[in-house]
């Protein structure tokens, strides 16, 4: 998913090592509908770059067709393996923007063991700070791709819960109706299930937890063979499980809200950018990362092409 992804080696000296290709070019036969009109990008030469997971594909793909609708020539560099590569990418000039995500930035890249919960504050600290490093983020989308806990419907129907709080009372009524699958890292993480259990005083018995790879989990949790499992908000299997996610009412987790980050010498040059991506990314929510992701990972399609029908779809282009 869109955790950490740690890059070894001499990655971030030689791009091209990283997963950074020459790339392709974009060729949609697309027309400015509700953004790009003028086309204000014209004239403009611009790369897009995303990591490799399926909805950094459909982000950064989004991102090249807002680009080409407002005229510009677009170069698709997506699918970089790991964090870090894509970020280099965008902070060296070798590619111009991406989709980033606010928690990664201030905890993996800025260093910072704290998140911030007010997730608009979060923004503005990681733009603070990554304005030293070339880089300009644009305003946030609703979209927050976070840890989650989430259950399946015949759990829902018998315990109700639809919040941690309801979750730790659970616990300390029913030991053992509370049971959790959950990745390694999440086992681990300060911010994950050691941090979750202390800001909910919540005690989950060790008998009752189990650790497995993340796409196990959602079928456990689907199955009933854990009552709760570890999930992604925006993953398009809660959808194509009908799994109920419970809410962090004490906004424990941090916030991973998507944002277009440019390369600050690019933005200079082609201000058009800012105005052409705000609309797109404020109408990016949870809901439409779910219904996006689950084409892809569960219906099969091309990243994309979703992306392209979405984009149709709301009129952003035609």
């Amino acid at each position: 998913m869109r955790r950490i992804f740690l890059v070894l080696g001499g990655c971030l000296v030689v791009l091209a090592g990283c997963g950074l290709t020459s790339g392709s070019p974009m060729a949609d036969d697309v027309k400015p509908g509700s953004i790009g009109r003028g086309e204000p990008l014209k004239g403009a030469d611009l790369t897009v770059t995303s990591k490799e997971f399926t909805e950094q594909l459909i982000l950064g793909a989004i991102m090249g067709i807002a680009f080409e609708a407002a005229g510009a020539d677009v170069l698709d560099r997506t699918g970089i393996q790991g964090s870090v590569g894509a970020r280099e990418a965008v902070k060296s000039g070798d590619a111009d923007g991406m989709y980033e995500y606010t928690g990664t930035a201030w905890i993996t890249y800025q260093g910072h063991s704290e998140p911030i919960t007010d997730p608009q504050r979060q923004w503005a600290a990681v733009r603070k700070a990554d304005l030293d490093n070339g880089l300009t983020w644009l305003p946030k989308a609703p979209l927050n791709n976070t840890y989650a806990l989430a259950m399946n419907q015949a759990g829902f129907r018998k315990y109700r819960t639809r919040t941690l709080s309801d979750v730790a009372a659970l616990a300390k009524k029913d030991p053992g109706a509370v049971t959790l699958c959950v990745e390694s890292e999440f086992a681990n993480r300060a911010d994950g299930l050691p941090g979750m259990e202390k800001a909910y005083g919540m005690s989950v018995p060790a008998k009752n937890l189990t650790q497995m790879d993340t796409g196990i989990i959602y079928t456990q949790v689907a199955k009933g063979s854990c009552r709760y499992g570890e999930v992604f908000t925006t993953d398009g299997r809660i959808k194509s499980m009908n799994l109920v996610v419970m809410r962090d009412d004490r906004k424990f987790f941090p916030n991973y809200n998507a944002a277009p980050v440019i390369n600050s010498k690019a933005l200079k040059r082609w201000p058009a950018i800012a105005e052409v991506l705000d609309p797109v990314t404020k109408r990016l929510d949870n809901t439409v990362a779910r219904d996006l992701n689950a084409r892809v990972d569960v219906a099969g399609e091309d990243p994309h092409q979703v992306a392209l029908d979405w984009m149709k779809a709301e009129g952003f282009v035609h």
